[in-house]
């Protein structure tokens, strides 16, 4: 169980390979969320990438980005507002400084296997080869010991993984007693 802090929000690190289900699953628990925990942002390292036309993806680059995306989250978590935040994000370091700066950080762990994900070819990068890819050419990070884990084997539809992770939420995230 994760004590979490009444005077911060909370973070929803929801990290794993491309396709894996991330930005799905953060999606469908967010009304969820807000409703059991207050108010909550919803944020994908791929907006964010988007909406400053962010377009290097080297691994040097990405942490770079990847530290930039936890100071955005302690910026909001600091008001007492909680995200959730769906990110590749797979540097132990960049999950360390998270963890280490930003108080009520939940790590999410959405776990594929990447002969899965190539077997579908979800995303283009799977279906062509191109540079800078996790889990292609750019060896992930994988989470050694997240808060919680979910299996995502692409035979359970995305409604009951997001069912089986607020579950897990709720039952993993204890307010502390003052």
């Amino acid at each position: 169980m994760k004590k979490i802090n009444k005077e911060y929000g909370i973070l929803l690190w929801i990290t794993g390979l491309s396709g894996s289900g991330k930005t799905t699953i953060s999606k469908l628990i967010f009304k969820d969320f807000k409703r059991n925990y207050g108010p909550t942002v919803l944020i994908s390292g791929d907006d964010i990438r988007n909406i400053f036309n962010l377009k290097s993806y080297d691994k040097k680059t990405r942490l770079l980005i990847g530290k930039k995306y936890v100071k955005l989250c302690k910026f909001f978590i600091n008001q007492k507002i909680n995200v959730i935040f769906s990110v590749a994000g797979l540097f132990h370091e960049l999950r360390k400084i998270a963890k280490k700066s930003i108080p009520n950080y939940c790590e999410i762990y959405i776990k594929t296997n990447i002969v899965d994900l190539k077997r579908k070819k979800k995303k283009i990068f799977y279906r062509k080869k191109i540079q800078n890819v996790w889990g292609l050419d750019i060896k992930p990070e994988l989470p050694k010991n997240p808060d919680i884990t979910i299996n995502n084997t692409f035979k359970v539809n995305m409604n009951s993984l997001s069912n089986e992770l607020i579950k897990k939420i709720t039952k993993n995230l204890i307010y502390e007693k003052k």
